[in-house]
C-alpha cells in the first residue's frame, strides 16, 4: 500500500506497527560496525511533508485499525520540532486511533530539542523512542564513530524522562571486541544504571559486510568476541547492573542466548541462565549460527 525506499528498518517490537517513512537513511551514518543504510538509494533525506500526508491518506482510505505508527527510518528525531510537530497532527487527523507513535533515535538529536518542545510531541503522541547508545564506554564510542559519549548519551536519556517519552536503549553485545569488553560492559552498565531507562535491550554486533570498517577503527584488526566470550561479557553487564524497574531484552535474531526479564527483579534469574549457557551449554537451547541473522 505504502511506497518504501527499500531496506527499512524497524524494531522488533515494532512488528503490529504502521511503519510511516517520514525520512530516508541515517542523518548521521559513520558508525563504523553499521551497514545498514549504505546503499545509494538510501542517502539521508526527509520525505516532503504533502507525501508524508499523502501515505496518511491512503491509510486511513484503507479503514485499517491503526493503533501504533513508527516514523521510519534511521532516526526520524533529527527532524526540526515544527516538521516533527505536523507529522504528529496529521497522525491525530487521519489515523486518531493511534495512541502510540515512536523512532528511533540518536542522543545528539535530543539535545537539540527543548524540554518544551519534548513535552509538546509527548502530548501529540510521541511516547516512545529507541535509542541506540551501543556503548557507555567513550574509547569504544570514539573508535566506532559513534559522535557521542557517555555524557551526551546520559543528557538525551534523562530529558526523555523528564519530558514524561520512554527510551528503549539498545546496546551491542561484543561492539568492544576482545580487548575492550571489559571497560565496554561496565561502562554500560553504568550509563543504565544513571540512566535507568524503561526499556534495555541488547544485540551482537553484526558485520554481514565484512570486518574492514571495523578493523580501521581497531587499528587494523578487530576481533568480535566467540559464543564464550560473549555470554561472559553478558554476564559482566548482567553483574553490573542496578536497575530498578527496567524490562529487559536480550532476543533479537543476532543473539546466541534468549533472554527476557525485569531488572533488577530477574537479575539473578538471568544471571543464572547465562552462566547455565557458558557451563551446561547442551542443556541450553542456543540459537545456532544459520538461525542467527541482523
Amino acid at each position: 500500500m505504502l511506497n518504501y525506499i527499500e531496506p527499512v528498518f524497524r524494531p522488533p517490537s515494532e512488528w503490529k506497527s504502521l511503519i510511516l517513512q517520514v525520512t530516508n537513511g541515517c542523518s548521521w551514518n559513520q558508525c563504523s560496525f553499521c551497514d545498514m543504510y549504505t546503499a545509494s538509494q538510501k542517502r539521508f533525506r526527509a520525505q516532503k511533508i504533502d507525501k508524508v500526508e499523502q501515505e496518511l491518506l491512503k491509510v486511513s482510505s484503507s479503514q485499517a485499525h491503526i493503533s501504533r505508527v513508527f516514523l521510519a527510518d534511521g532516526d526520524a528525531m533529527t527532524l526540526p520540532f515544527a516538521r516533527l510537530e505536523e507529522i504528529c497532527l496529521l497522525i491525530k487527523k487521519y489515523l486518531p486511533s493511534v495512541t502510540r507513535i515512536s523512532s528511533y533515535c540518536l542522543p545528539r538529536n535530543i539535545n537539540n530539542k527543548t524540554p518544551e518542545q519534548l513535552q509538546r510531541l509527548r502530548e501529540l503522541g510521541l511516547s516512545l523512542l529507541y535509542i541506540g547508545c551501543e556503548s557507555g564506554d567513550d574509547e569504544v564510542l570514539k573508535r566506532i564513530n559513534k559522535g557521542e559519549t557517555f555524557a551526551s548519551s546520559l543528557a538525551a536519556l534523562q530529558k526523555i524522562k523528564a519530558a514524561g517519552i520512554k527510551s528503549s536503549v539498545m546496546i551491542l553485545n561484543g561492539l568492544g571486541g576482545v580487548s575492550l569488553s571489559r571497560q565496554h560492559a561496565q561502562q554500560s552498565a553504568k550509563l543504565m544504571n544513571e540512566a535507568q531507562p524503561e526499556f534495555l535491550s541488547t544485540l551482537v554486533v553484526t558485520l554481514p559486510l565484512g570486518t574492514q570498517r571495523m578493523d580501521e577503527a581497531f587499528d587494523g584488526h578487530f576481533q568480535l568476541p566467540n559464543q564464550m566470550q560473549l555470554f561472559k561479557e553478558m554476564q559482566l553487564l548482567l553483574s553490573h547492573l542496578a536497575l530498578d524497574k527496567t524490562i529487559f531484552r536480550s532476543d533479537h535474531a543476532s543473539n546466541y542466548l534468549v533472554l527476557k526479564g525485569v531488572l533488577g527483579k530477574d537479575k539473578v534469574a538471568l544471571l543464572s541462565q547465562v552462566e547455565a549457557a557458558m557451563n551446561t551449554p547442551e542443556r541450553i537451547q542456543l540459537r545456532q549460527e544459520w538461525q542467527r541473522g541482523l
